[in-house]
């Protein structure tokens, strides 16, 4: 018997073991960090369940919660007029003077200077999109793809707890190839349909052949439709992206003399934000075309 062999109920168990603690963290990120209590909603040892934890996650707990402290942050610095220092109480953090050291620190400039001169800046508002904006936008055709995901309903800025349950679902079950491929499908319109309501899915490419445990729940099997797609490449934050989108639909589509299809569209994403600056994370954003 292969040394890799699982115990499928030990698996299971210990993918709802670290979705407690992944939901968990999400919840409390404005509260201080206790390593003895993630262990106790792990239901581990504590000399223990933290070493699961980076072996599953690629990134200790600690990095964790910093990492979504600071998307948090940035989102709302981005998207709100909530004054700085209730975002960094709100982001977990003791005072102003450690929040904006940290965030500095990762996203290059303090808060106040993100606010307005972080590249969502770069954006004008809806009514005034100007064709004087420029990302690199290219026509590709695609294969379909085979792809195993989880849905998410809700803020799209929230798939990312999706995505850490993804990553401890596929770990755990050795889903994760070298050619492994992220994607993020959209399915509404977050300017038009209720946050509550927005419907979005996270995914890794499926591994072939398909191994007997990947469609276990939470996991789902979904297809990629193939054809043809107009190809955004966007570098950058992920909490600056709705402004790319404005621009993308409004501005290059009409122009373009492209017709979309009636398909969502999916970002794939190209580096790992966890061992990436958010100014250098690579997004494809892909719009479906007749």
């Amino acid at each position: 018997m292969s040394a890799l062999s699982t115990n499928p109920a030990l698996q299971v168990s210990y993918e709802r073991r670290l979705s407690r603690v992944t939901n968990y963290l999400h919840a409390h990120l404005d509260e201080d960090l206790d390593l003895n209590k993630l262990a106790d909603i792990a239901c581990m040892s504590p000399y223990h369940w933290h070493r699961i934890y980076r072996a599953i996650h690629g990134e200790s707990v600690v990095a964790t919660v910093k990492r979504l402290r600071l998307q948090r942050a940035a989102t709302l610095l981005a998207r709100s007029d909530m004054a700085i220092d209730k975002i960094a109480e709100f982001s977990g953090y003791p005072n102003l003077q450690s929040f904006t050291r940290i965030f500095a620190s990762v996203y290059g400039q303090p808060p106040a200077r993100y606010r307005k001169e972080g590249s969502h800046q770069q954006f004008p508002l809806p009514d005034e999109l100007s064709a004087d904006l420029h990302f690199p936008v290219s026509i590709t055709s695609i294969a379909p793809v085979q792809l195993l995901g989880i849905d998410n309903l809700g803020n799209y800025m929230g798939i990312s707890k999706t995505f850490d349950i993804l990553t401890g679902c596929a770990a755990s079950r050795q889903l994760f190839r070298e050619d492994t491929r992220w994607i993020g499908i959209y399915y509404d319109d977050a300017m038009t349909v209720e946050e509550d309501k927005l419907r979005s899915k996270a995914c890794i490419s499926a591994p072939q052949p398909l191994p007997e445990q990947a469609l276990q729940e939470p996991l789902s099997l979904t297809e990629l439709r193939g054809g043809k797609y107009a190809v955004l490449t966007y570098k950058g934050p992920y909490s600056d992206m709705q402004p790319v989108y404005r621009w993308f639909f409004g501005v290059w589509l009409p122009a373009s003399g492209e017709e979309i299809d009636d398909a969502p569209p999916f970002e794939e994403y190209l580096n790992n934000p966890r061992d990436t600056a958010p100014a250098d994370l690579l997004t494809n954003i892909y719009m479906p075309l007749r």
